[in-house]
């Protein structure tokens, strides 16, 4: 079966992240440059005496691979972007019904592979 991982991570992780998980064999990812906010409200710990709500600018990083190594790259991710400091990111783990490689019709794991 094949997982999606999402995860919004700082984007000074960005490379790190991709040469690490291309070294494990992943395919393929996308990124995308997105703002949001967590618990954190998108103030360092120091400010969050302000009740204004700020947006920070984050990394989307979609990738999709067989379930099989889901943890060791969600792993992966954890030990290159962990902090002690709010604001890190999250992962979330979705399931994908299938995938096609729109040149070739290929569908499943032979689409992503």
């Amino acid at each position: 079966m094949l997982k999606k991982i999402e995860c919004f991570l700082q984007p000074s992780k960005l490379e790190e992240i991709k040469d690490e998980l291309v070294k494990m064999g992943v395919e393929g990812m996308s990124v995308s440059e997105v703002k949001g906010f967590g618990t954190q409200r998108g103030y360092l710990e120091e400010e969050k005496m302000s009740k204004k709500v700020k947006f920070l600018p984050k990394a989307k990083v979609e990738i999709v691979v067989d379930e099989e190594i889901v943890e060791e790259v969600i792993g992966a991710i954890r030990k290159l972007c962990a902090a002690e400091t709010i604001g890190a990111g999250k992962i979330f783990v979705i399931p994908v019904e299938d995938a096609v490689r729109i040149r070739t019709a290929e569908v499943g794991k032979s689409a992503i592979y």
